[in-house]
């Protein structure tokens, strides 16, 4: 194959160098240029622009090109930035807002609409409101055109005017479906009571305004607004052949709409009724409860920071009587209810904890009536071994039961326990086990603190031991007594 050599120029022709290549973005300033003892070779200029940018830089000059641009606020660049050069982003602001304030208001709405073809709610809001904008501000572009704020008798402007509400008024319908979308209801209900200014005939309005009152469960105005739209949707009799015309869809949807609302005003009403009764019962418990302790002479103290005892709570419960006894008279209250005339026996019922100081353990009973005897709960608590009384110290007084130990165990008293209750003063009070629970803390010998009833449950072995104890400690208390301790002989 032969060689094909290069012809020199022409001597009458200059010497076209090519030009340089064009490189997708400019290249930035703060790029580091090679320097001379480098070996590395410096990068073409299209990698170089790309290089010598963050990926966000790149992102967000691409977005000021027609082919990707999103939105023309943000193509313009940052503040202060110079983009007179840009002149396809002149152009595109231009076309923008060319024409009259309908038609710009108009391209607004269709690109709106076509938002929420798409279901994009907040763009869609973004184009209505650019249109709603269009409407209300006078450029410098629109300030030659023969629509003016000025009022006239010229039909065209009237008709433009005319054009212009029209407009205003479907943005306003339609931005309100967008903040409904976004559960924006009041901004719902602001741009549905623009939209029935422009127009009070408008149904979607109406329909829009109603549905957002009943999200905000404001019943009434909701129903008034969806009696108002049927109004305006109601078929009407013809006058030729006085026949009623078939509802259309839009009255159809308002009568939808009327039983919805009508469905939720009587379940808020029952809720509402509910309610206003749980409130009323409460309140009357409160009442009885604090009568009752006020009569028994109950001494309630409460702490900054009262332990979270869910529903065990000191609460009245009515006395179910039985065939074989009844509760005594002096453990009762009479209730009367404001509605119903009727007297019922009741009586208190307190938590109570069991504390066994010597071991550092505790039993928790939810539930202990005033009624009830410190031997009974002792009966519940002690039939069974506790799991950790490995020496069997915690026995129930007055049994052969010894729970696997020789059967003299209890001889001499040296077996069974003892309880103790702390006194309002700090001191502690002996209690006999065959009292119950009312004659000890009626009379305030006795405080219920955070609504627990508080027992000690010392075994007998270890009274002295921990009594002393006791009292070291209320020699740092003022006030204490513990050098008194009060037996209460059942």
């Amino acid at each position: 194959m032969s060689r094909i050599q290069e012809l020199p120029n022409d001597p009458g022709t200059p010497n076209i160098l090519p030009s340089p290549p064009e490189t997708p973005f400019p290249i930035s300033t703060k790029s580091t240029a090679p320097n001379a003892s480098s070996t590395t070779p410096a990068l073409p200029p299209a990698m170089d622009s790309v290089r010598s940018h963050t990926a966000d830089e790149i992102i967000q000059m691409m977005k000021r090109t027609p082919l990707f641009m999103t939105d023309l606020g943000e193509a313009a660049g940052a503040e202060g930035e110079d983009n007179e050069g840009n002149i396809e982003l002149e152009a595109l602001r231009a076309l923008q807002y060319e024409g009259t304030r309908a038609e710009v208001a108009l391209n607004f709405k269709e690109r709106g609409n076509e938002m929420v073809a798409q279901k994009r709610w907040k763009d869609a809001k973004e184009f209505y409101t650019k249109g709603i904008l269009a409407l209300k501000k006078t450029s410098e572009q629109q300030e030659g055109q023969s629509i003016s704020s000025n009022t006239g008798d010229d039909p065209e402007q009237e008709k433009e005017r005319e054009k212009e509400r029209k407009i205003e008024g479907a943005c306003y319908v339609n931005r309100a479906l967008c903040n409904s979308e976004l559960k924006n209801y009041r901004s719902t209900l602001t741009d549905t009571a623009h939209a029935i200014t422009l127009s009070p005939t408008n149904a979607k309005a109406h329909y829009r305004s109603s549905l957002a009152l009943l999200a905000l469960s404001k019943h009434d105005l909701a129903l008034d607004t969806c009696n108002r739209g049927l109004a305006l949707t109601s078929p009407t009799l013809t006058s030729a052949t006085n026949t009623t015309i078939r509802p259309s869809t839009e009255h159809l949807a308002f009568r939808t709409l009327h039983t919805r609302i009508l469905h939720a005003q009587t379940d808020s009403a029952a809720k509402e009724s509910l309610r206003l009764a749980a409130e009323t019962k409460k309140r009357n418990e409160q009442q009885a409860l604090k009568a009752a302790l006020t009569a028994r002479g109950i001494k309630i103290r409460m702490t900054t920071n009262p332990p979270d005892m869910e529903d065990a709570v000191i609460h009245l419960e009515p006395v179910i009587p039985s065939s074989s006894s009844s509760p005594p008279k002096s453990t009762t209250t009479t209730m009367t209810t404001s509605t119903e005339h009727l007297q019922q026996q009741q009586q208190l019922h307190f938590p109570l904890l069991l504390l066994y100081p010597a071991h550092s353990q505790s039993d928790f009973i939810k539930s202990v009536a005033e009624t009830d005897t410190f031997s009974s709960l002792l009966q519940i608590v002690l039939s069974d071994p506790l799991p950790w009384d490995t020496a069997h110290e915690y026995t129930l007084p007055n049994t052969s039961q010894n729970h696997g130990a020789k059967n003299n165990h209890d001889k001499n008293n040296e077996k069974g326990v003892d309880l103790f209750m702390e006194t309002p003063t700090g001191g502690m009070i002996k209690v006999g086990r065959n009292l119950r629970l009312l004659d000890v803390l009626k009379g305030g010998k006795v405080e219920v603190v955070d609504g627990v009833v508080r027992v000690f449950v010392v075994p007998r072995g270890r009274v002295a031991g921990w009594v002393e104890g006791m009292k070291g400690k209320a020699k740092g208390r003022e006030g204490g007594d513990i050098g008194s301790l009060i037996d209460i002989i059942g």
